[in-house]
């Protein structure tokens, strides 16, 4: 199976300011820097340095040849993307405020200027089973959607931004979706949520009595994430082969839900946040792992980006993601230890860099960390959601 992302590439401009810009507002910037983005580009970059082999399809302007020289220097297969002379490449306007949130203003630019004949030239060379990764960011969706539908592919779509078009895309034809509260509201009134300020499970369920043949995964920011399959698959059995689960908390269909927690870091920057989590959690599972252990690394991989500045740059290799994986989750067994106790240790420093001088060269062999990692945990009691 190969994992075909059909995407934005875009220069991101980003600037620094103490505040977002109000309305008839003048604001001078503290800085500015100039990064490679746009959420296909992220994606890909993710997938690729999470283990994947990713074939990125999109188009730049002459002003873009460099966005795939760096896909390239990631692993990212880049045979699919287009150079056009006639338009520039898509660009944002990112505002980065003191505490690490972010505003966008995005120019389309080459990614609204895919055609249906580049899309079919791209998808001939893609068969039934190969895996179709989509944002919001290109033209002919709608098409490339229905096209890939029936070819058998399956189809992931992250409906960002989240607008009108998503509309206009068969949704039915989609096999899962990876959306924000924003964005799964937009999908859902909010009227459709039993709480005024509906959580977590109330989205999903709402999602879930609306697309209840679509595998749905949540992300909920400093809350965490929620992962639901398919109406009745007890997340057994699923149009991309997603496995693993716990009781469901009141889903329609019966499905089971898993809740994954977000790792607590120093926010620097916040933009790729979203695309590394889903780039590390479809890699993850193209290569295996279950929803669980899939989720972790997803939500670990994101802690790192969003602790560094830029999109692309920000996105951590796969190594020091999983050696982080262990550290986010020793200092989630110290915290337990110390709820239980009424205590704190009396250990210097974090647990973060206590704990990192102590990981052996053979945490990073798969098949041996996991049960390392226990052991350091002895005594902390059973680890989380999400846990090895």
């Amino acid at each position: 199976m190969k994992i075909l992302n059909f995407g934005s590439l875009n220069i991101d401009y980003v600037y620094s300011v103490d505040h977002f810009v109000n309305k008839g507002e003048t604001l001078s910037s503290d800085g500015l820097h100039v990064y490679s983005g746009g959420k296909g580009l992220n994606q890909s970059i993710a997938m690729s340095r999470a283990g994947a082999e990713v074939y990125h399809a999109g188009a730049v302007g002459e002003d873009g040849r460099f966005l795939i020289e760096l896909l390239e220097s990631a692993g990212v297969n880049t045979e699919y993307i287009q150079v056009l002379s006639d338009v520039r490449t898509g660009n944002a306007i990112i505002q980065n405020d003191v505490q690490g949130d972010n505003c966008i203003l995005l120019y389309s630019g080459a990614n609204r200027a895919v055609t249906r004949e580049m899309a079919d030239e791209v998808l001939k060379h893609f068969d039934q089973g190969d895996w179709l990764v989509l944002q919001n960011e290109i033209s002919e969706i709608p098409y490339i959607v229905r096209k890939a539908h029936e070819k058998g592919m399956k189809i992931i779509l992250n409906p960002s931004p989240m607008d009108e078009k998503i509309f206009q895309i068969p949704l039915d034809d989609i096999d899962c979706l990876i959306l924000n509260e924003v964005e799964a509201l937009g999908l859902i009134s909010n009227a459709d949520c039993d709480n005024q300020e509906p959580d977590g499970n109330a989205i999903m369920k709402k999602l879930k009595e609306k697309f209840p043949d679509m595998e749905i995964l949540l992300t909920l920011g400093e809350k965490g994430s929620v992962y639901c399959g398919r109406a009745g698959s007890g997340c057994d059995e699923s149009g991309i082969g997603m496995t693993g689960g716990k009781s469901s908390s009141g889903m329609p269909g019966g499905e089971n839900v898993l809740h994954q927690e977000a790792y607590k870091v120093q926010a620097v920057d916040t933009t790729a946040a979203g695309d590394t989590f889903t780039g590390y959690f479809l890699a993850q599972r193209m290569n295996g792992a279950d929803v669980k252990q899939a989720l972790a690394m997803a939500s670990a991989a994101s802690a790192l980006a969003v602790s560094r500045k830029g999109a692309a740059p920000s996105i951590p290799e796969r190594e020091e993601t999983e050696r982080s994986l262990l550290i986010f989750r020793q200092e989630s067994c110290e915290a337990d230890r110390n709820a239980e106790s009424g205590g704190v240790s009396e250990e210097s420093g974090s647990a973060a860099e206590r704990f990192l001088h102590r990981i052996p060269a053979s945490v990073f062999h798969r098949d041996s960390h996991a049960a390392w990692f226990l052991r350091e945990c002895k005594g902390a009691g059973e680890p989380g959601a999400g846990s090895v």
